[in-house]
């Protein structure tokens, strides 16, 4: 018998093996940003140099790292059951986060579909959607409306809706009978705007046109994030989406939030439709659900859309949608230690509390070289930065790159857009410490 030779040799601390997502391995690699510990508002270095978290991870950690509470119940949890199935069985504990989770969401969004992840939760409110028409009987409801500069995650159904054309363009076409409303930016209009901008709520309108186009009979649901944050921190407009609202009711279409990033007190509310006075017809979360501890996600539905479902014999299955690890019970475990720590500690009014200081923080960087614009809104902030006539997207990686190894920071780099959004447990010297080390950084990669 031949012995058949490994087919890779390990090697100790190897980068080449892992294929980084969203990331320019080669370089990366050349110059590693490894991250070996967190605690609270940082992370450390496998040096122990320790790193001021802007980012909130990836606008997840809104705790704060590692808090006890959170850790001790993934402990307990993970000794105790560490798996149960998702399908046709379950566990106490995904009953009492779903519960929890419906009494945060606002009017009669009291149903709560589980998954893990920010993307699955787009794959999963979109299927419900088109599933809702079907079994009301208008099946030819299957249009799906996205915006330009959407982010939904990278599932074929998000990055359908989406509009990021380097998330888009690789990868075919996509579903068919997708649509996108216009971005709601304008730089000439809305530069330097603290909050919601004033000029803008008219672009909800752009929806009659689409539905004139293909006929409310065929459109199925709209989704927007409330605030686009992959794509540079774009708050809504000012009554854009009441307006929203009010033509999907004209119409019977179905409005879905994405707030992968919005919820969980990043606005400074549970979820930003309480903020903007808007009940959707479902939410999109994840994230900040476990603050990032566990993957987990989910859809919340309104009452009327689980109610639609609910027919037919009652041992037949309802909806054929799911993951093996829906409703994880460690996933559940953080997110209900997690919950509770927003609330003892009344993370969300805090958020709200402290987002004027956030805001003139951020525009304290007005006046700095290449400085385009400033958008803030909730405890987020963008900053567009000129691109470099030779290199579009240079001079934001340069600001992250030197923010990690140089500054002590943790920041996001969207091409020349550089985004913060620290945990919520941010205290006013590490705001002002934040934007001193944007200010330094700003002028470092002029």
């Amino acid at each position: 018998m031949i012995k058949r030779a490994a087919a890779t040799q390990t090697v100790p601390n190897d980068l080449e093996p892992f294929w980084i997502p969203f990331t320019a391995n080669r370089a990366f690699k050349k110059a590693p940003r490894l991250i070996a510990r967190a605690k609270d508002m940082h992370y450390y270095t496998p040096e122990g140099r320790a790193l001021l978290d802007a980012a909130a991870g990836l606008w997840c950690t809104n705790a704060g790292h590692n808090r006890e509470p959170i850790v001790a119940a993934i402990q307990a949890q993970a000794a105790e059951l560490d798996y149960a199935p998702a399908f046709q069985f379950s566990h106490p504990k995904a009953f009492e986060l779903a519960a929890r989770v419906a009494a945060l969401a606002p009017g009669d969004l009291d149903h709560v579909f589980f998954c893990n992840s920010g993307s699955e939760a787009v794959d999963t409110a979109l299927k419900i959607a088109l599933a809702y028409h079907n079994v009301r009987g208008q099946a030819a409801r299957t249009r799906l409306i996205g915006r330009e500069r959407g982010y939904h995650g990278v599932g074929f159904g998000g990055i359908s809706v989406g509009g990021i054309v380097n998330n888009r363009k690789h990868f075919g076409a996509l579903l068919a009978g997708v649509d996108h409303l216009p971005s709601t930016y304008n730089r000439e209009q809305q530069a330097f705007t603290k909050g919601e901008p004033e000029w803008g709520a008219h672009l909800a309108d752009e929806l009659e046109r689409i539905v004139a186009l293909h006929d409310a009979s065929t459109v199925a649901a709209v989704i927007v994030e409330p605030m686009a944050g992959s794509t540079g921190v774009l708050p809504a407009p000012k009554g854009y989406l009441p307006r929203l609202r009010a033509i999907c009711d004209k119409h019977g279409i179905l409005l879905i939030f994405d707030e992968v990033i919005t919820g969980f007190g990043r606005l400074g509310h549970a979820f930003a439709a309480e903020r903007y006075g808007v009940i959707p017809d479902m939410i999109c979360f994840a994230k900040g659900i476990t603050s990032g501890s566990v993957p987990m996600g989910g859809v919340i539905a309104r009452k009327g859309i689980y109610d639609a479902f609910m027919t037919g014999p009652e041992h037949v299955v309802e909806l054929f949608h799911g993951y093996t690890y829906s409703a994880h019970p460690l996933a559940c475990a953080a997110g209900l230690a997690t919950l509770d720590l927003y609330r003892e500690e009344n993370l969300f009014a805090r958020a709200k509390q402290i987002e004027p200081k956030w805001s003139d923080a951020a525009m304290s960087l007005k006046g700095l070289p290449n400085v385009l614009d400033i958008r803030t809104v909730g405890l987020t902030a963008g900053i567009d930065l000129a691109s470099r006539p030779d290199a579009a997207g240079r001079r934001g990686y340069d600001a992250m790159v030197r923010a990690f190894h140089e500054d002590g920071i943790m920041i996001r780099a969207v091409g020349d857009t550089l985004a913060v959004s620290p945990p919520l447990i941010v205290s006013q010297a590490q705001i002002d410490e934040i934007f001193q080390k944007l200010a330094n950084i700003i002028r470092a990669v002029a």
